[in-house]
């Protein structure tokens, strides 16, 4: 009998099991699935039997294929805002990985984008298989890179994660690892074994990471290492339209398919996107970083460019988006600048970040960091 909870809980062991359960749909992340995931969370904190957290995904297609893009689409065509406080909720889940206390596994086989990538990319121990396809899409769909999105490719060795931001690329194994978005390869025929293993040996003091190890393998060779030069070269200039300039005069036919690739895009996410993401290399903390996207969120999802990039993509399939406005020229430094502005009280900022100590404050002391 099929179990159509959207998330399943089972206890193995003292590892408790977490799974994505909305297989047809890739296991898109829904409102209350970010819900279940932090009732869980809470749970496992709590209980000394529990050691360690084990996400997976159901089904053989993927972990997760990110947030419920129609149900977005639907909302932002309805002008509502259930999709801000999806993404308040969303966003916090994220930052509770991050610093989750106990030992948290993300088998990130098959496809992980988006929102999924949000789930487990912020894990403590994140492996990914030959199968895996992990990436950030947004800027295809008229969207920026959220869910500390941005936070992870800033961090990322030279301008790769520039590279990813902007033309949504996918990338196996070794470019994970490289990109700083997983830690360990295991041979996706492997993971049931490692499954049982986290959930018979933690309890007995075994360390999660040692045995994450010990069914870890050298991941299939990546692209990116050997691009590296005409990566950190091109996406190093300081606009998109430099950027394209600089990789269809490079010479490498990759770096022109790139050229090609971002014109496909919206300009307006491209250069929210490019700023975003250097903006985020200074922000520093994680927190900090999702305040800022959720600020960006809020602004992208009030553009024309997001709904039309939904019915392009995901909805008609037609991939014809008519992107307003539709050249990178049309897009000034003060509509970009916009996307980053406070939200007003009625909107209500995420608020993840500590806020600096200001002169008013009756500490009169150390300001915050």
């Amino acid at each position: 009998m099929n179990d159509d909870r959207p998330v399943l809980l089972e206890t193995r062991g003292a590892c408790l099991h977490l799974t994505l359960n909305r297989p047809r749909a890739l296991n898109a992340l829904s409102h209350t699935m970010v819900r279940i995931l932090d009732e869980a969370l809470t749970r496992a904190e709590q209980d000394a039997a529990i050691v360690s957290v084990l996400l997976t995904g159901a089904g053989d297609r993927g972990l997760c294929a990110g947030g419920d893009i129609r149900a977005l689409h639907d909302d932002a065509r309805a002008s509502g805002r259930a999709s801000l406080d999806f993404w308040r909720d969303e966003y916090r889940l994220n930052a509770r990985i991050a610093r989750f206390p106990k030992p948290y596994v993300a088998l990130m086989d098959g496809i992980v984008m988006g929102g999924g990538v949000g789930v487990s990319a912020h894990a403590g121990i994140r492996v990914v298989t030959e199968r895996s396809r992990v990436a950030m899409p947004e800027t295809a769909i008229g969207f920026v890179p959220d869910v500390g999105g941005t936070y992870l490719l800033a961090n990322a060795p030279g301008r790769l994660g520039t590279h990813l931001a902007l033309t949504g690329r996918s990338v196996g194994a070794a470019d994970a690892v490289l990109c700083g978005l997983a830690d360990h390869h295991v041979p996706s025929r492997l993971l049931p074994a490692l499954t049982e293993a986290l959930g018979e040996e933690t309890g007995s003091g075994a360390s999660v990471e040692g045995i994450v190890q010990r069914f870890a393998t050298p991941p299939p060779a990546g692209e990116l290492a050997a691009q590296r030069a005409w990566i950190d070269h091109c996406y190093a200039a300081d606009t998109v339209e430099e950027i394209v300039r600089r990789l269809r005069t490079s010479g490498d036919p990759a770096a022109g398919a790139a050229a090609d690739d971002l014109l496909t895009k919206s300009p307006t996410a491209l250069k929210v996107t490019l700023a975003a993401v250097r903006r985020a290399a200074r922000l520093g903390t994680l927190e900090a970083v999702l305040d800022q996207e959720f600020r960006v969120s809020s602004r992208a999802f009030e553009q024309p460019d997001f709904v039309e990039g939904v019915r392009a993509r995901i909805i008609d399939k037609d991939n014809a988006p008519q992107w307003k406005p539709g050249s990178l020229s049309e897009v000034d430094d003060e509509q970009v600048a916009r996307f980053f502005d406070p939200l007003t009280p009625g909107e209500r900022e995420l608020g993840l970040a500590p806020r600096p100590a200001h002169d008013t404050s009756s500490q009169g002391g150390a300001q915050a960091g």
